[in-house]
């Protein structure tokens, strides 16, 4: 007996020793790299605008049960709004003498793009370069590029320069042939979300709709590139319609690109400029590493003035929410925190998303009702403040927008699948017993009966009509007013601010500043929300196996594939989403 009590304290006490030292190893880690500046920064150094890890607004700020919790290393470490605050700082940082974007691939969406466009625009005020080369220059990333001083193709490179498009795919023959369909339940003759399950092929209204956002969104872009590239709007139009820049020497003839050369050729005119020996390398230092050396001198802490700006980034499915999903925890727990603490004088809710649960975006929309009375609130629009994204706005004291935001999109919708057809085809038979008639309510097995489908008709309407009843009360406009320009309808920022959904045109910078007008004061420094709460399981599984060293998402992506993985996410998003559904009609990236 006492030989299994000896086995079984040693197994005890090898297994705690094995957890001690895998928590003091990972202690040791971070107190090693906690100093004030773990980067040197050199004389003479040019910043690498690198921004292919770089997607949401904010990277996220964690509270758990975990004595490890600022370890969460499954999350980006840096955000984009915190680059935009580094190239601000690099402005007057006397060891930084340019800005390099070298191959770029990023996955900013349409009003990230327009906005780093815009702060390195701002950077070269300083009378500091902005140079950008690539061996293929996509749309996005020569839409950004353009912005430079010089723009350098390889040889054997091209540029994708072409106009906006999308294909849209129709199952409704699909469904039909199968027996596997969707019943739909819809407000809102734009609602094109759930078009492709009722018809075999575009309507004039969504066809009208998809046509007048791909040209506002087109519009901006060509406005920004001629005005920096010294080509006439129309003569863009003609280069994209008839692809004259698809070899580097026509896109040199059309000026798109000053010149062709290989990347090494690329760094020669870069020592040159900065007057580096030929034997020498270039300083340089990653933006990533730059918002680490520049995030401690970024904001005045002697300043006791606060706005708070609180991220809404992702689909709204609710629960505590993370850095790439809305729950109403996160985000209702830092406005009632905003609001009742004295020194924050405003709110500025940042929103980049599609929309989602009817039921969440209602418990968001009133907790920002409840914060207004207190304090004013702000609204910056990014990427995308469509569908249940503009019904968590609508409310709010002001609106920005950028003009390539995605918004609007006021329309309701309910999508259930049903397998009737494919079950009876196959010889699958449900029978059910009941107490009463709508016990069951909707089975996946057996056609919608009339009855179900108007007491979910019913669900959909009455949304909608709230929907519509919080934007006309927050937008100080009538019922009919906004039922006219609603529809389900998707707008850009540019055409939101004509038909008033939108208050003004511009990026969080703005918002902020104008938020701070609103709360009174001119010495301020800012504050960012949520802090997300996580569990201790949570953090542990964060750190199994290879994702101590690699996020889920990059494992899945490399053995997966972008494309694949892209799908995959999606279906992972339609499991998650429960309940009558605010949601943009489709996807939009340049």
């Amino acid at each position: 007996m006492n030989f299994f009590k000896s086995v079984f304290a040693t197994v005890v006490g090898i297994f705690l020793f094995m957890l001690l030292s895998f928590f003091l190893l990972i202690g040791l880690g971070a107190l090693l790299g906690s100093g004030e500046d773990k980067v040197k920064l050199k004389d003479n150094s040019v910043i690498q605008l690198d921004l292919a890890k770089i997607k949401f607004d904010y990277a996220g700020k964690y509270e758990s049960d975990s004595p490890f919790s600022s370890l969460m290393l499954d999350k980006d470490k840096v955000g984009f709004v915190e680059v935009l605050k580094a190239i601000d700082a690099a402005k007057t940082d006397d060891k930084i003498k340019g800005i390099t974007l070298v191959n770029n691939q990023s996955s900013l969406g349409l009003a990230q793009s327009k906005e780093l466009r815009d702060k390195l625009e701002d950077f070269k005020k300083s009378k500091k370069f902005v140079y950008a080369y690539a061996n293929i220059f996509s749309q996005k990333e020569y839409y950004i590029s353009s912005i430079a001083d010089a723009v350098y193709l390889n040889p054997a490179g091209e540029v994708d320069f072409k106009g906006l498009g999308t294909e849209l795919l129709f199952f409704k023959n699909f469904q039909d042939q199968t027996g596997l369909k969707m019943e739909i339940i819809r407000h809102g003759k734009f609602k094109s979300a759930v078009e492709p399950y009722l018809a075999q092929e575009i309507s004039p209204e969504n066809r009208e709709q998809v046509t007048v956002l791909l040209q506002s969104v087109w519009q901006t872009i060509v406005k920004d590139i001629a005005k920096n590239r010294n080509i006439s709007v129309a003569q863009l139009n003609v280069i994209a319609d008839g692809l004259l820049a698809r070899t580097p020497q026509m896109a040199l003839q059309q000026k798109l690109v000053d010149k062709v050369a290989y990347e090494d050729e690329f760094n020669d005119m870069l020592k040159t400029k900065l007057k580096v020996k030929e034997d020498e390398d270039v300083e340089s230092i990653s933006i990533t590493d730059y918002v680490d050396h520049s995030s401690t001198k970024s904001e005045d802490f002697t300043k006791d003035d606060i706005i708070a700006v609180i991220y809404a980034q992702g689909e709204i499915r609710g629960g505590e929410g993370d850095v790439d999903y809305i729950g109403e925890g996160s985000i209702n727990r830092s406005l009632k925190e905003a609001r009742e603490d004295e020194d924050v004088k405003a709110i500025v809710l940042r929103i980049d998303s599609p929309g989602g649960s009817a039921l969440v975006s209602e418990l968001i929309w009133r907790e920002i009702e409840l914060t207004k009375k207190v304090k004013p609130v702000v609204v910056s629009m990014g990427n995308l403040a469509a569908s249940g994204g503009y019904y968590i706005a609508c409310n709010a004291n002001t609106i920005f927008a950028e003009p390539t935001t995605i918004t609007g999109s006021i329309g309701v919708f309910g999508m259930m699948p049903n397998a009737h057809g494919f079950a009876t085809k196959y010889g699958v038979n449900a029978e059910q017993v009941q107490t009463h008639k709508n016990a069951i309510g909707y089975s996946v097995f057996e056609p919608i009966s009339e009855e179900y489908k108007t007491f979910a008709l019913e669900g959909v309407d009455q949304i909608y009509k709230t929907f519509v009843n919080r934007v006309a009360v927050g937008r100080k406009m009538t019922f009919d007013q906004v039922d006219a320009i609603a529809q389900g309808r998707v707008w850009t920022g540019s055409d939101a601010i004509k038909n008033g959904l939108v208050d003004k045109i511009g990026n969080l910078d703005a918002a902020i500043a104008h938020a701070a007008s609103l709360g009174k004061t001119k010495s301020f420094r800012t504050e960012n929300y949520p802090e997300y709460k996580k569990n201790f399981n949570e953090f542990l599984e964060g750190l199994a196996g290879a994702s101590i060293y690699k996020s889920k998402e990059t494992i899945m992506k490399e053995e997966l594939g972008e494309e694949n993985y892209s799908l995959l996410k999606k279906m992972k998003e339609m499991q998650n989403r429960k309940g009558v559904q605010m949601l943009m009609p489709f996807d939009l990236s340049l």
